[in-house]
């Protein structure tokens, strides 16, 4: 498997993008959703699957397509390709405030594992595939369920983390415990497994659910601070319930403060 080369630069500190620049012939596949803008000379088309060298025929194309599926992600990818002479730019942004982390899957061994929801875009020739938990206790309780998303080839790749991205690197035999919903990636010789966080009072009132993702190295993790689940859950506590007051808006001035300072609703 050979993917394209592609060159990259990112913007931004908390919302970013990735531009990636297109030499004549060269392509990238990118999640749906995640285009911002491209030059003139760029051609986009939507495939079935990652459009990797394994999708090739039919049967093949179609399997892709079922491997997405599993993955909770849309049955297509869309590829931009720059047919011109010259080079040409593309961009994609992150879907919500965090980091965008480059992974070069020569430097892994070719095959870097990551939430169903992480990837980001790719060059093409790099296959995004499944990959199955072995464990029950994982796949039931570990928060991203029996299956991830595995990134296989020899190209550039891109994920999205939210907020705040850690970078772990763990010896052999070292442990690092993470919250389930915190983990971005790992490295393909790490050992995901997952442990009950243990105690009466810890399980009813820490609040931070009965399992811990438990990384054994070696290898590399990658965390992230905000989990987009985190996020929303926020954004949803905090939205009007029923047509009531929204929930932190202190105004001793009520409606009127609202139209006050801006926040007036229609």
């Amino acid at each position: 498997m050979t993917a394209h080369e592609i060159d990259y630069r990112i913007y931004g500190e908390e919302m970013q993008y990735v531009e990636i620049e297109l030499d004549p012939q060269e392509g990238v596949i990118a999640e749906a959703g995640s285009f911002m803008m491209m030059d003139d000379g760029i051609k986009m088309e939507t495939i079935f699957g990652d459009g990797s060298q394994n999708d090739s025929g039919f049967l093949g194309k179609i399997l892709g397509a079922g491997k997405r599926i599993l993955t909770g992600e849309s049955l297509f990818m869309t590829a931009f390709y720059n047919n011109l002479t010259g080079k040409r730019n593309v961009s994609f942004a992150s879907p919500y405030p965090g980091k965008i982390i480059p992974i070069d899957l020569t430097e892994f061994r070719g095959k870097f594992i990551c939430q169903k929801d992480a990837f980001l875009c790719a060059a093409k020739g790099v296959s995004i595939g499944i990959e199955f938990s072995k464990r029950l206790g994982r796949g039931l309780f570990g928060g991203e369920g029996f299956i991830m998303q595995k990134l296989e080839g020899d190209g550039m790749a891109f994920v999205h983390a939210g907020g705040t991205m850690a970078k772990k690197v763990l010896q052999r035999g070292e442990i690092l415990r993470v919250d389930t919903g915190c983990i971005v990636g790992f490295t393909q010789d790490i050992d995901y497994d997952i442990e009950f966080v243990g105690g009466i009072k810890n399980t009813i009132f820490g609040g931070e659910g009965l399992f811990f993702a438990k990384l054994q190295g070696p290898g590399i993790v990658y965390i992230q601070s905000l989990p987009f689940s985190r996020l929303a859950g926020r954004v949803l506590a905090s939205a009007p319930q029923g047509g009531g007051k929204d929930k932190g808006e202190g105004s001793i001035l009520g409606g009127l403060g609202n139209i006050l300072d801006g926040d007036n609703r229609f």
